[in-house]
């Protein structure tokens, strides 16, 4: 942001939580911040929430308590939270096989793949070989008739690859399946967590929805993701023959979730990538599953399976579409050597260009940080990183942030 405009950090911090509220003002100052917000659940208390800065840069329209953004990979989180509520009420699951659900999916050699191994991008299944557009998402029984005949990489279970855009196709048919309303997964999230936590956060956008409410995203240019890009990530991202290309460019892309009249698009459902909301919703729904998940009935067979250790695949958490080794389980990122968040335990989900929520069972924290500047680190954003290492300095002085 430029530094001769004044910088507007408006909101609130519990006392004790000054130094969150400082380091968010230095991510304008310091850290090339144009316009984000940041705010914190502690053991169900919000004891953080800040928003400054502007949401459009070309209008320099200002971010509002309100404004809505799009946190795209950070949406898998709170559709990981989908399931995980199907899992508490007895629907699902997550060690059967996703065929005993959804009967199509065995086709292809898919027969064997579990729930659990789907969820932890182990399926071999982070691209869709056939054409697949704006329509064909649009269609949720012919997009699962899409996927049903997609055939996995290699052998389900064996390597680990990020499965960028399918992942939430997938995870949308399951529910589908084991829902007994078969709601979609955006639908479901909004009445059975968004409403009742009245979360401004939306993995379907509705038309009602005004212009004036969403922040627009602000990207790096090639150059600057070719510098900031770990190198080995940076060589494969622009080869349309590569793992993560497939997974994230084509059939139908990540750019799906966006629209030239309407900013993003709209009664779409991306579920991987696709979501728009604030950072308060995020971080509400976090401090709901970090606090014990009694307001959305959340079982703690539940709770303790997503705060279990990661699995690996067979060869490991290296991942093939990444060129890196990340840790994935239930829907969620797990904290890990090379992606540290929270304490151990933690699970979240973070967001291309340095969106992240997450939830800390042990610490009973609940984050979440969203911006309308985007970056290019993959292993946690500066911005991010100075917040939560305010948090934590705060909270428990010693462990990673």
């Amino acid at each position: 942001m430029n530094a001769s405009r004044p910088i507007r950090v408006e909101g609130h911090v519990s006392a004790g939580f000054e130094a969150v509220r400082d380091a968010f003002a230095d991510n304008f100052r310091r850290r090339r911040e144009l316009g984000g917000a940041c705010c914190v659940y502690h053991r169900g208390e919000k004891v953080v929430d800040l928003w400054g800065g502007v949401r459009h840069k070309a209008t320099g329209e200002p971010w509002e308590e309100n404004t809505m953004v799009l946190v795209y990979s950070a949406t898998k989180g709170l559709a990981a939270m989908t399931l995980a509520v199907a899992h508490s009420r007895g629907w699902l699951d997550y060690d059967e096989r996703v065929a005993s659900y959804w009967p199509e999916f065995a086709q292809m050699g898919k027969a064997a793949i579990t729930v659990r191994q789907l969820l932890a991008h182990q399926a071999g299944l982070f691209a869709i070989d056939e054409p697949v557009d704006r329509s064909i998402v649009a269609d949720l029984d012919l997009l699962a008739v899409v996927l049903a005949r997609q055939k996995p990489a290699w052998e389900p279970g064996a390597r680990q690859a990020y499965h960028a855009i399918t992942l939430g196709f997938y995870e949308g048919e399951l529910l589908r399946r084991v829902d007994p309303a078969r709601r979609s997964l955006g639908q479901f999230f909004q009445d059975e967590i968004a409403t009742p936590l009245g979360l401004d956060f939306y993995i379907r956008l509705p038309e009602s929805i005004p212009n004036s409410r969403l922040a627009t995203l602000a990207k790096p240019g090639r150059l600057a993701m070719l510098r900031g890009f770990p190198i080995r990530f940076a060589l494969v991202a622009f080869n349309k023959r590569s793992n993560i290309y497939r997974a994230l460019a084509i059939n139908p892309g990540s750019e799906i979730v966006h629209d030239a009249q309407r900013i993003y698009a709209r009664n779409l459902e991306v579920p991987s990538g696709g979501g728009v909301g604030t950072a308060r919703a995020m971080a509400h729904a976090y401090g709901v599953f970090a606090a014990g998940g009694e307001a959305l009935h959340l079982c703690p067979e539940t709770l303790n399976a997503l705060a279990a250790p990661a699995i690996p695949a067979t060869y490991g958490f290296y991942d093939e579409c990444m060129k890196g080794e990340s840790r994935f389980s239930l829907g969620f990122m797990k904290t890990g050597p090379t992606w540290s968040f929270g304490s151990e335990g933690s699970f979240g989900a973070p967001g291309s260009g340095g969106s992240l929520g997450f939830a800390d069972p042990k610490t009973g924290i609940g984050y979440a940080y969203v911006t309308s500047q985007m970056g290019t680190a993959l292993t946690g954003a500066p911005r991010d990183l100075a917040l939560r290492s305010a948090l934590y300095a705060i909270i428990s002085p010693g462990p990673r942030s």
